[in-house]
């Protein structure tokens, strides 16, 4: 009798458990699904323009095919088709444009990373080509921990990381791994 007892115990105590697991898979299956509705875009738009100013004065231009605004906890837009910036001094002079085939803006940060066949060019003709970028909006800079390469009238530079103003004027490239001189290569042809 006591052995009977014992077992009915164990296979109630069994069937609760189960009971109370298959419960706890419901919900978390649910909030899964709510976690995947949160990630889909709150909005998207197509073919945009965004225009950055300081004191009424336009600083930048964005333009991508797709914009799409995802509303979470840190709120962000992604640029999925690619986009092009064109950076601009005091009296809309054009300075530098940069594109790149991806990107992501974190409007309350004031950080747009751009990743994948990225490349900056300034108006002397100096171009940075790179995997991934930062553009920070309040300081006005440009960077990459990523490998860049710099090419400019005289030499190519190869490195890892750079730090740049947006208009690409002043630049630094960190740790070098190679340079060519085209002057050097012109008198040899």
């Amino acid at each position: 009798m006591i052995k009977h007892k014992f077992l009915r115990t164990i296979l109630s105590l069994g069937m609760v458990l189960s009971f109370f697991f298959s419960a706890c898979e419901t919900d978390i299956q649910e909030v899964r699904g709510i976690e995947r509705d949160l990630s889909l875009p709150v909005e998207t738009s197509k073919d945009i323009e965004i225009i950055y100013s300081d004191s009424a004065k336009v600083k930048a231009r964005m333009l991508s095919p797709i914009l799409k605004y995802f509303k979470i906890t840190k709120p962000y837009y992604e640029m999925p088709d690619g986009l092009t910036l064109y950076f601009f001094q005091d009296s809309m002079q054009l300075e530098s444009t940069l594109t790149a085939n991806y990107g992501v803006m974190y409007d309350q940060q004031g950080i747009t990373e751009v990743k994948d066949n990225v490349v900056v060019v300034n108006k002397k003709g100096e171009t940075v080509n790179t995997d991934r970028l930062i553009w920070n909006e309040r300081t006005n800079k440009i960077y990459s921990d990523k490998f860049v390469k710099i090419t400019t009238a005289d030499e190519i530079l190869y490195g890892k990381g750079f730090e740049a103003n947006q208009n690409f004027t002043e630049y630094r490239i960190f740790n070098i791994t190679g340079i060519i001189s085209l002057k050097e290569n012109e008198k040899n042809n």
